[in-house]
């Protein structure tokens, strides 16, 4: 198990694009790939028709099996790959990677590591976009409901979703 200082983990963080401080000294930004990937998007005016990711987490780490001790964080931003399926060349895939075959176990199993980790009385922040999976099959996955959301986006379809760990195991409405 690692010890850290950080209060802060995103065990998904991919280009850390939700980030104002994307280099915050507080925070552990995780994630399974490291890599940097040009794509094909003409979406944003580049004249070339492609644009640059860069993946390059702190630490590199699965969300569903990580290297922490219990209880070390007291925030965590979890914004999971929410596609199954996407082209070889989806520039999406690119960005946000892609949700194994098993994609229900992944979440189930990512949500539990981040209860792991978390703090008593510490706060989940789950971001979800349902344009493949609806969000209420992702909440029956999580081991509590959450306390509000918000919907964002230029189609309404970016879920956030707030957490909070109980005190103690045997505390709060599971579900």
């Amino acid at each position: 198990m690692s010890r850290n200082t950080q209060r802060v983990l995103d065990p998904a963080s991919g280009t850390r694009m939700m980030w104002d401080d994307k280099k915050n000294p507080d925070v552990i930004f995780g994630d399974c790939r490291t890599e940097t990937i040009t794509v094909t998007d003409r979406s944003h005016g580049n004249l070339s028709g492609t644009r640059t990711l860069n993946i390059d987490p702190d630490m590199k780490m699965d969300f569903r099996d990580m290297p922490f001790d219990d209880e070390t964080f007291k925030l965590i931003a979890f914004d999971p790959p929410h596609l199954v399926s996407a082209g070889p060349k989806s520039w999406l895939a690119a960005k946000y990677g892609k949700l194994s075959d098993n994609w229900q176990d992944d979440l189930r199993q990512g949500f539990a590591e981040c209860f792991r980790v978390l703090h008593p009385d510490g706060t989940l922040i789950f971001k979800w976009n349902e344009t493949q999976i609806k969000v209420r099959e992702v909440i029956d996955l999580a081991p509590m409901r959450p306390l509000f959301g918000h919907l964002s986006g230029r189609k309404g379809l970016t879920h956030w979703l707030v957490f909070m760990k109980p005190q103690t195991s045997n505390e709060g409405d599971t579900k």
